[in-house]
């Protein structure tokens, strides 16, 4: 008599398994939250997790403490190559008079890209973005200090929650990119040696204004 093999009983397993009914343990898998809720502030958060990859965090009570913030930072890093394309940002900084550049001249110089976001997913720390806006792919991308401001209406739990804000605000003609920033670009493929700004920008820094 032949001997049954282990993946024969296995296969019979299987069978017997999807002849069987049974009810779905699970019958509210997808709407169950993939965490354990979390009760404390989300910009403490997203701070926390921001830094553990390498972002910086700026918290900013109104527009006046954000350029202050910004004007330091300028001056200590001597940034000359400001660029901004979004009209809300762009007023923003003229009213207090600060310099950038409001089109893509001399972009191949460019040292700082400023943009908006779609929101910031507190849970890992990541900024997610589209090309839904004026800035498009490139201003995020290009420069080798990207700085995002965001307001924190805008801060999420998970990025689940990031997308239903995406839903509410495009409906049905979502972006035809979108995708999260975690952390300044890096790569470890060359003597699994850390180097930050291999693939895009060396430096992200975040500034949170209340809104």
């Amino acid at each position: 008599m032949k001997e049954t093999t282990s993946k024969e009983k296995m296969l019979k397993k299987i069978r017997r398994a999807l002849l069987e009914k049974r009810d779905n343990p699970y019958p509210n898998l997808e709407e169950a939250p993939l965490y354990e809720p979390y009760n404390d502030y989300l910009e403490i958060l997203f701070a926390e997790q921001l830094s553990l990859v390498a972002g910086k965090f700026v918290f900013c009570e109104d527009e006046i403490q954000f350029i202050e913030n910004l004007l330091v930072l300028a001056d200590e890093k001597n940034w000359r190559k400001i660029y901004c394309w979004e009209p809300s940002l762009q007023n923003v900084l003229a009213q207090y008079e600060f310099p950038f550049y409001s089109t893509d001249k001399d972009f191949i110089q460019a040292e700082v890209g400023i943009t908006l976001c779609e929101s910031l997913i507190a849970r890992n720390g990541s900024v997610l973005v589209s090309n839904g806006s004026e800035a498009g792919r490139r201003l995020s991308i290009y420069p080798s200090h990207h700085i995002v401001v965001a307001y924190t209406s805008q801060l999420v739990l998970d990025l689940k929650d990031g997308f239903n804000l995406l839903r509410t605000k495009y409906e049905d003609r979502l972006p035809s990119m979108i995708s999260t920033i975690t952390g300044p670009s890096r790569t470890a493929d060359i003597e699994k040696t850390l180097v930050l700004g291999a693939h895009g920008p060396k430096e992200l820094i975040v500034f949170l204004l209340e809104g």
